[in-house]
């Protein structure tokens, strides 16, 4: 679709701040990152995603954003700013699917892989739209592909401000409040003037650890659910992975075991050097990070600390910053392990979305917004 005047004059014509400001999230997803931003007070009026799966979460939990089911390969800055009211600043942010960036593909420049390619659409959007300000968060992989590097091309063409400190892009979560070892690349820029996120909430020495979210939660059994709480349910174990939980102590691995439980693979010369998975977390530190598969036992590190389990949906969500309140499945709806796992684990955590939204409202209140 061909870019209107009015918007080519944006960036021609760079605009005073003004008192208000709208959001629209990209690669929305579950809506971590726009409940995050809701959270910081910036208002966000739609998110686009892909997923169906997306809608209900989405609209459910953040009153006010709507949920458009368009690929971005569809979307155009034309169509994106219809949602901005007049005179408010336009504030762009996205999360593009980070598998393709992530260590665990090896880091290879995967050009069959179609979602290699989404930073890109992302990167066009940024140009045909003209926003203020743009944020976007992936793996930290992501810095060392050149595709990376365009889009750093496409802000600096384009007018904007952002930090050249890597280091600094990059966000270690339990500094932000978020109780997970998880680290995340988060760039952030601005036409207004430099940028960077702000400065941790939590030292070291108040890192919130697994005990202080999780303890608190109703006792399960593997493969129960709670009755109050459909979400706080866990996978069922079969009886060998039953007997191997039951020998597994936190933060220990399936080195622990009995030979007889340790599988054959692990036995391989190749497999002992995987001892990260098979394992409990530990109540005083901040949880593994969360993948897609989090709820199975074998996935990870992701067996509760004390209950001979893998930890329940609910608790998943938590992790990745949640509130309780959160709901993810429509009344009457299908809790599928496989479904609801990838879209908390694919989420930007709550808190980290509320951090990018406290560092954006603090960046307009300085430039007179």
């Amino acid at each position: 679709m061909r870019i209107s005047q009015q918007m080519r004059s944006r960036h021609s014509r760079p605009q005073k701040p003004h008192a208000a400001a709208t959001a629209v999230d990209v690669f929305c997803g579950a809506g971590g990152l726009t409940r995050g931003l809701l959270d910081a007070g910036i208002p966000v009026v739609a998110g686009y995603d892909v997923d169906e799966a997306c809608r209900f979460p989405y609209e459910h939990n953040n009153p006010g954003a709507t949920f458009k089911k368009v690929s971005v390969t569809d979307l155009s800055g034309e169509m994106l700013a219809a949602h901005y009211p007049s005179g408010h600043m336009r504030i762009l942010v996205g999360c593009a699917p980070c598998q393709t960036f992530s260590k665990y593909t090896q880091g290879l420049d995967n050009g069959d892989d179609p979602k290699w390619k989404l930073l890109d659409e992302f990167a066009r959007l940024v140009r045909e739209l003209k926003p203020d300000i743009v944020s976007m968060e992936n793996v930290p992989e992501l810095q060392r592909h050149a595709i990376f590097d365009r889009f750093l091309d496409t802000l600096i063409a384009e007018g904007f401000h952002f930090t050249h400190d890597r280091e600094k892009r990059v966000v270690y979560c339990p500094d932000y409040g978020i109780p997970q070892h998880r680290r995340r690349l988060v760039l952030i820029a601005s036409r207004l003037g430099p940028i960077e996120i702000i400065r941790p909430t939590h030292s070291p020495a108040k890192h919130r650890k697994v005990c202080d979210v999780l303890r608190r939660l109703p006792p399960l059994d593997a493969g129960e659910i709670h009755p109050d709480d459909p979400l706080h349910r866990a996978s069922k174990l079969s009886p060998l992975n039953l007997r191997r939980i039951q020998y597994s102590r936190p933060g220990g691995t399936w080195r622990d075991w009995p030979r007889n439980l340790v599988a054959t693979c692990h036995k391989d010369k190749t497999g002992k050097t995987y001892p990260g998975v098979y394992g409990r977390m530990e109540w005083e530190k901040p949880s593994p990070t969360v993948t897609t598969q989090f709820f199975g036992f074998g996935n990870g590190r992701f067996g509760h600390p004390e209950q001979d389990r893998a930890i329940s949906l609910r608790e998943g969500a938590i992790l990745q910053s949640f509130p309780m309140s959160y709901q993810f499945v429509e009344p009457g709806g299908e809790y599928c392990f496989k479904t609801i796992g990838r879209l908390i684990g694919n989420a930007v955590p709550v808190r980290l979305g509320e951090t990018v939204g406290k560092t954006i409202k603090q960046h307009l209140e300085e430039h007179g917004g």
